[in-house]
């Protein structure tokens, strides 16, 4: 993990409701991941790839309760892996959307 990034480094916005001075990078790895690839900019990307790496990526991402559709397939795309491996999805197809049926 390179310690030379610190979360003031992120957009803004990514991280408005999180006490930044308690913030443990490393603690809190998976949520950063997931809060940076669904909401995060090109910059925000770049930085999380130098700070964790794409194994570490990867993990989170296939483990994530919940990823919008996008960030879904860009992941699945980036990776080269089916969705249906994904946490997410396969906790999705669990609960079935009453509003759209």
């Amino acid at each position: 993990m390179n310690q030379e990034i610190t979360i003031n480094d992120f957009s803004a916005h990514l991280f408005w409701d999180v006490d930044k001075k308690a913030f443990d990078l490393n603690t809190y790895k998976f949520f950063f991941i997931q809060r940076v690839l669904e909401y995060g900019r090109m910059n925000d990307w770049n930085l999380i790839k130098r700070l964790y790496g794409m194994e570490a990526i990867k993990e989170a991402s296939l483990n994530a309760r919940s990823l919008d559709a996008v960030t879904l397939s860009f992941v699945s795309t980036l990776f080269n892996i089916d969705k249906t491996e994904f946490r997410c999805y396969k906790h999705r197809q669990l609960f079935q959307n009453l509003w759209n049926s």
